[in-house]
């Protein structure tokens, strides 16, 4: 955009960024695909309500010497029992008001939940979803939301492009003829990447307690590579796989060898 910005020069811009052969443009979505992104959006907003929640109750009885495990099991159930009756050697009012936040975060959890369901409804009416639950780590919720936000994955030319576009490719820093990677750049979508950075670690475990169901190479990552750094990893590799499955239309075939 040239300097002296106006609504001429903004609409020249446009005209000048449209003519370029290598510009980049957003594929439309289609009607069904922003209802359903909408379910995810829903469900990562309630989400991020109720880790809120479980930081401040924690954080809260805390100050009165009652401690709370780490987990969301842990606390669901310390809310469930003090729902349930449970009477803690507190203040009335610290009760009254630990009681009211626990009921919010049962209403919150099973509202969460209902989200869930339903996009697992939606999982098993999708062929394109089913197709991509037969890659490793990738659930219902994952498959979903590629679907909802990259539909058919035309829009790349192969599965480094989507990779990059979700933010989990290295940023290029080479200067002076020296080839150099940094970390990965970030710079795509934040709420797909971490859906399958969290798929990856649950496979990365997996991997752990039983190392006979898994890939060789994730076995040979994991012998020279940190656990993040494995999960990152595989993170970018199955990120090329979802798109190869899109584009082809077929199932995920692990290779043999």
């Amino acid at each position: 955009v040239k300097r002296g910005k106006s609504d001429a020069i903004d609409a020249a811009a446009i005209c000048e960024a449209v003519t370029r052969p290598t510009m980049r443009f957003v594929a439309i979505k289609r009607v069904e695909q922003q209802a359903l992104l909408s379910l995810h959006r829903a469900r990562d907003l309630l989400v991020r309500q109720r880790t809120q929640l479980i930081n401040g109750l924690r954080g809260m009885v805390a100050e009165f010497g009652v401690y709370i495990a780490r987990g969301l099991a842990r606390v669901i159930g310390f809310a469930e029992d003090i729902l349930a009756g449970e009477v803690l050697d507190l203040p009335e009012i610290a009760s009254e008001v630990i009681h009211n936040l626990c009921e919010h975060l049962m209403a919150l959890h099973a509202r969460i939940r209902w989200y869930e369901e339903r996009l697992k409804v939606v999982a098993k009416e999708d062929i394109r979803v089913r197709l991509l639950r037969t890659i490793p780590g990738v659930g219902a919720v994952t498959a979903s939301a590629i679907i909802a936000s990259i539909g058919d994955g035309h829009q790349f030319r192969n599965g480094r492009e989507f990779a990059a576009w979700l933010g989990l490719t290295p940023a290029n820093k080479s200067s002076g003829g020296k080839e150099k990677l940094g970390r990965i750049t970030k710079m795509g979508d934040q709420y797909l990447r971490s859906l399958l950075v969290v798929g990856m670690t649950s496979l990365v475990r997996q991997t752990k307690s039983h190392p006979e169901r898994a890939s060789k190479w994730l076995t040979t990552l994991l012998e020279r590579k940190p656990a993040r750094v494995a999960t990152v990893a595989m993170a970018n590799k199955t990120a090329r796989i979802v798109w190869a499955v899109l584009t082809r239309n077929e199932p995920y075939t692990p290779h043999t060898t």
